[in-house]
């Protein structure tokens, strides 16, 4: 049978594997190929505890040992049988910390056939950092990974990293080494006062990555019945996060609404996870707390792009991807984003160049429900944009993205959208996606999609009417359709609505 290219894939990408091996987890994850918007082939964990006793004994629990390295065994199986063509290997505080840790990495490098890299402390939080820089657009704060053995603490702004430092505060070291999370309170207050970061933290985010905060984070999200299930760029004020930390450090973990959303093994550990984070806000007084969704692998993913791919747009990259792999035609996604440009840049929307990013975004995204039945064509395309892997992109802006390519399939029309996404997004953000999705309703009554078409057809605002300019050859498009989404998009904006064939 002759090889067929998956069509749900890009082409000519080859996979990486990345293999974690931290303190509590051990993970492989696969992504489709060295790009800019890391997408994962494929995710596998176990909680395999290699920490959990290092505190106290010194060593890597044995049974632990035993079941990373059979999981090993399978990690290099699936990456081998998808045919990744590097597989990179991390392991961060236990494995450096622990005795017999040199005698692990040698079984582990024997099953897997490639060096080990075990990170120190300052390697760990500067990867940690970086996974922020591939995440987040602009970011400017102070990023926290907590694991099992430790938690690393680094400064981030926009693509520069610095302040990297380490403290032995993971949470199954907390839980090791003390008799209650009570116990803890006091050295996990001492220790993070030493921070140099958590000294330059006052009115600045945290980036809050790692296992046991993105645990926390999804009580948080189920106990306010949050509309969305996206944990990336999740917020939540300070003052919020501090009351809800110490409930949780003073809980029955079993009793707190929503501990369905975090595994059986992660629940012991979430009242130590609270208290570091209580004792960061308390010390820190950062602004809110964002959770990230990337970490380590992503920030090592980052760290092997070359220069002029770090500097791409992760967002805009993923819709391009998305708009190749699901529109009728990728060509015209980004014809939208020049035809687009002319209208929305005048003076009449005095657009930001974040309204622009996200205008563009949404273009890319206008088609990948065109494959659903018409009538649900509008709530397919919004369901994936509102839970696809987008990075770079906050809660609000997810919400603008889905409403506007909404609005695209359905007309200005609110009777079959949930308004828990609207709640989401600003007034002028649903007022620009009601804009977006009204151009774009007009851009398909032009070219069906077919690329060529509205390079030559120009949308503008000229004195009191908004003109779509058509050449004499293209006057059998004129119908009362395209006139009557003219108008429609033209009565939003208080204008008149022209058709002129030139």
């Amino acid at each position: 049978m002759p090889k067929i290219q998956p069509q749900g894939r890009i082409n000519k990408l080859k996979p990486v594997s990345i293999i974690d091996i931290g303190s509590n987890s051990v993970r492989l994850l696969v992504y489709e190929g060295l790009r800019r918007s890391p997408t994962p082939l494929f995710n596998e964990k176990i909680l395999a505890g290699l920490g959990r006793a290092v505190a106290s004994t010194g060593r890597l629990d044995e049974n632990s040992v035993k079941r990373a390295l059979r999981a090993l065994t399978r990690f290099r199986a699936i990456s081998d049988q998808l045919e990744a063509s590097s597989l990179h290997v991390l392991a961060t505080a236990a494995v450096r910390e622990a005795k017999n840790g040199k005698e692990f990495v040698a079984r582990a490098e024997a099953i897997l056939g490639v060096p080990v890299q075990v990170l120190n402390g300052r390697k760990e939080a500067k990867l940690t950092a970086l996974g922020i820089v591939s995440g987040f657009e602009k970011p400017d704060g102070i990023a926290g990974d907590l694991g099992g053995g430790s938690l690393e603490l680094v400064r981030v702004c926009g693509r520069k990293v610095d302040r990297a430092e380490s403290f032995p505060l993971g949470v199954l070291r907390l839980a090791d080494s003390t008799s209650s999370v009570a116990a803890a309170g006091k050295s996990v207050r001492a220790t993070i006062r030493q921070s140099l970061c958590i000294e330059e933290m006052r009115g600045q985010p945290f980036y809050a990555i790692g296992g046991t905060f993105r645990a926390l984070a999804a009580v948080h999200m189920a106990q306010k019945g949050y509309p969305l299930h996206v944990m990336h760029n999740y917020r939540i004020k300070a003052r919020e996060a501090l009351e809800f930390a110490r409930l949780v450090r003073k809980s029955d973990p079993a009793t707190l609404p929503g501990i369905d959303w975090v595994s059986n093994a992660r629940r012991p550990l979430l009242g130590y996870g609270a208290l570091v984070l209580e004792q960061i806000i308390r010390a820190g007084r950062p602004r809110e707390i964002i959770l990230s969704a990337l970490g380590i692998r992503e920030g090592l993913l980052y760290d092997l792009l070359d220069k002029k791919d770090q500097r791409r747009d992760p967002l805009l990259e993923a819709c391009e991807e998305l708009a190749i792999l699901r529109s009728r035609n990728p060509v015209h996604a980004a014809e939208l984003c020049v035809w687009t440009d002319r209208l929305f840049g005048s003076r009449l929307f005095e657009e930001s160049t974040e309204e622009r990013r996200l205008r563009h975004a949404a273009c890319y995204l206008a088609d990948i429900g065109w494959r659903a039945h018409p009538d649900y064509r509008g709530e397919q395309s919004l369901s994936i944009i509102a839970n696809a892997a987008f990075v770079g992109l906050d809660h609000p802006g997810r919400a603008f993205l889905s409403l506007a390519v909404f609005y695209r399939h359905v007309g200005l029309i609110d009777e079959n959208l949930s308004p828990r996404i609207r709640e989401l997004a600003s007034v002028r953000q649903l007022q620009q996606a009601r804009f977006v999705g009204a151009a774009l309703r007009v851009a398909y009554m032009i070219s069906a999609s077919a690329p060529g078409i509205i390079s030559k057809t120009p949308i503008y605002a000229q004195r009191n009417n908004i003109i779509l300019e058509l050449p004499e050859n293209y006057g059998a498009l004129v119908g009362e359709r395209l006139q009557n989404r003219l108008n429609t998009l033209a009565r939003l904006l208080g204008k008149g609505a022209e058709i002129k064939l030139v």
